[in-house]
């Protein structure tokens, strides 16, 4: 065994044990110890007992991300990324490498692995997934690539383009995190007071921004203004004591909900201002910057930046560097007031009101805060002391305060309506009556999927609108004002009626129930259409899928020729006998027989290099809740693969594969 040097070693903790060790050691060495000493033994007991090595060896072709996701699916804590990196690798068998090299060290070497973490997640969300979570991001993935995906057709191409996306999508992401890196200074100081703000949560609504000015869509104009919006929906909120509860959910659902037919800075500004979404609007604003505890509310550093933007807001020709200076908030009218203070205020309180309580109404409003570097000089001086070293500070605010003569309720209010109206200039108010924010809907694919609908079926306006995520209502709606959409009349009522007040868009398309009768819907005693023959949300995926091609329900008894083009199921058979022993081409034969006599039927691929047979359960030739809970490839030159797809079956989704060998 090659001895290993100290210094070779890397701070992870499998070195930081072996150096344990390894000290120990040469401790019992130094000091003469004999063999059969406690510490010794110790180390003796430990080494033989608790140790254990592994050594994987894989040999050439062998799927060396597969065996590492079996040797790691026992409980070890590996990251989600960790899991998925190595999953979407293992199932790159013949562009890993290529991929590897072209995306994902460039991509790995400019994020850590949290932050890599992260942008996947972001990924998930930019891609629709509004409910998903974080610690959820492995498996969520997995199943987006294996749902709905025929199991002839391999995802290798769908994953290779992931990884170029997450690879493009990694440099907007920068852009965020560091903002430095933004090119635009308009976009870089927004971005910087988002970072100063914390605020993780609008990563979702920044990664839109940045992707739409990406492809050109919109301006660094635009972009500017998108960001100010969201800049302004968090600090109108902590300054009105809006409780942050939602927000996570509010900016994960903005790419689903950012309305399609704007742009994107006037598509935020529209959603976040939503009924439901709270952004308070000037009168609110103005109401709370008066009277509201603003120093009891928000993090710190929010507290700090408010102020701090109010100081950049007075565009002194020699604006302080917030970012080297050490400004704490301060309290003009100190918390704990002295006596001349009381008595500054005794002269402003209204009937029915204390000097105590007016103190306690003022002192943590805006009006009252400001930001400086001598918190501890000020204290709780009164009002004249603080007026000398407020004169000497170099943040304008701070020099308005001073040149006041007193410092009570009137002055604090005044400065309160100033602060005011510079917050309703630099932060922009939501619209008016904007509605509730709903999920946008894309209607192609309500249109692609109706079209696709065979002869003799039909489906609800809730089996259609959970298929693409819409409303019932939304549905019916949009039905019946969109012209042109194919089948629209074969969308019923959950009962399988048909929808009172339906009318035809465009040319009148005659009396409904015959046009229905005419397509093979048949109809009870009670007027509605047959339910064995309604398309469930279930159904018109399978249905849509196969209208992509992404398989078929040729049966496997179709025979070698068909008008002069082999059938698929034919040149399964040729690769089946080319690629594998007579044995097992033998068996694979009486499997396929046997399956079909059960009751079950084969489905085949489409790929012309190497192709498939799924054994499928469900109704051949009609949609249908369609599984398939085999699916096999013919080898080449090792034996072919059987393929068990459990995301067909079962939930969780999890894929195993074994390889036959006769």
């Amino acid at each position: 065994m090659r001895a290993v040097r100290p210094e070779q070693v890397s701070g992870d903790r499998i070195a930081g044990a072996y150096r344990y060790f390894r000290r120990k050691l040469v401790e019992l060495a130094e000091a003469d110890a004999p063999a059969a000493s406690p510490d010794a033994l110790r180390i003796e007991q430990a080494i033989t007992s608790r140790l254990s090595l592994v050594t994987v060896t894989a040999e050439r072709g062998d799927n060396v991300h597969r065996i590492f996701e079996s040797l790691n699916n026992t409980g070890l804590k590996l990251s989600q990324a960790d899991l998925l990196r190595n999953y979407l690798f293992m199932r790159l068998p013949t562009r890993g490498e290529q991929v590897h090299e072209s995306h994902w060290l460039p991509l790995q070497s400019s994020l850590s692995n949290n932050e890599l973490e992260q942008l996947m997640w972001l990924q998930l969300v930019l891609d629709g997934d509004d409910r998903v979570r974080r610690q959820d991001l492995y498996t969520a993935q997995q199943q987006r690539f294996e749902r709905g995906v025929a199991a002839e057709v391999s995802v290798e191409a769908d994953i290779e383009s992931y990884i170029k996306e997450l690879h493009r999508r990694s440099e907007h992401f920068r852009r965020i995190i560091r903002p430095e890196e933004e090119p635009d200074s308009r976009l870089r100081a927004h971005l910087k007071r988002l970072q100063d703000w914390q605020a993780v949560v609008t990563y979702p609504a920044l990664m839109v921004v940045l992707d739409a000015l990406d492809r050109g869509n919109i301006d660094a104009v635009e972009a500017a203004r998108a960001m100010a919006y969201i800049e302004s929906f968090l600090v109108r909120r902590t300054i009105c004591r809006v409780p942050t509860a939602n927000l996570n959910r509010i900016f994960q659902s903005v790419p689903a909900q950012l309305p399609q037919a704007q742009g994107v800075a006037e598509g935020l500004h529209q959603l976040l201002s939503a009924e439901n979404r709270s952004w308070p609007d000037d009168e609110e604003l103005r109401d709370k910057i008066r009277s509201a505890p603003f120093y009891q509310y928000g993090r710190p550093n929010q507290r700090r930046l408010v102020l701090q933007r109010m100081e950049e807001s007075y565009d002194h020709p020699e604006p302080v560097d917030f970012a080297s200076a050490q400004l704490t908030i301060e309290h003009v009218m100190p918390q704990s007031p002295g006596a001349e203070w009381l008595r500054m205020l005794d002269a402003d309180t209204t009937e029915g009101e204390s000097t105590e309580d007016l103190h306690k109404r003022l002192q943590h409003t805006l009006g009252n805060l400001t930001l400086t570097g001598i918190n501890s000089e000020l204290s709780n001086h009164p009002f004249e002391r603080k007026q000398g070293l407020l004169e000497g500070s170099h943040l304008e605010m701070n020099r308005r305060i001073a040149a006041t003569e007193r410092w009570g309720a009137g002055e604090i209010l005044t400065r309160a309506d100033d602060l005011a109206d510079r917050a309703i200039r630099m932060w922009p108010a939501p619209l008016r009556n904007a509605g509730r924010a709903e999920r946008s809907r894309d209607w192609r694919l309500a249109h692609q999927v109706l079209a696709a609908l065979p002869h003799g079926t039909w489906t609800s306006y809730g089996d259609l609108a959970a298929f693409i995520g819409s409303g019932a209502q939304a549905v019916g709606v949009h039905l019946a004002n969109t012209e042109g959409v194919a089948n629209a009349y074969r969308v019923l009522n959950a009962d399988g009626k048909i929808a009172d007040g339906f009318r035809w868009t465009g040319s009148d398309g005659g009396d409904v129930r015959a046009r229905l009768s005419a397509d093979g819907i048949d109809f009870t005693v009670t007027g509605a259409a047959d339910s064995a023959q309604r398309l469930s949300v279930d159904d018109l995926s399978s249905l849509l899928r196969r209208a992509e091609g992404e398989f078929t329900e040729e049966a496997s008894s179709a025979g070698p020729e068909q008008s002069g083009k082999e059938t698929r199921a034919a040149r399964f058979l040729h690769q089946l006998v080319a690629d594998d022993v007579p044995a097992t081409v033998s068996a694979v034969r009486e499997l396929l027989d046997r399956w079909e006599k059960l009751g079950g039927w084969i489905g085949y691929g489409a790929g012309e290099v190497t192709t498939s047979a799924f054994l499928m359960l469900g109704r051949s030739g009609a949609p249908g809740r369609g599984i398939w809970p085999l699916t096999l490839y013919p080898g080449s030159g090792r034996g072919g693969v059987a393929e068990v797809v459990f995301a067909h079956m079962a939930s969780p989704s999890s894929t195993a594969r074994g390889a036959w060998s006769c």
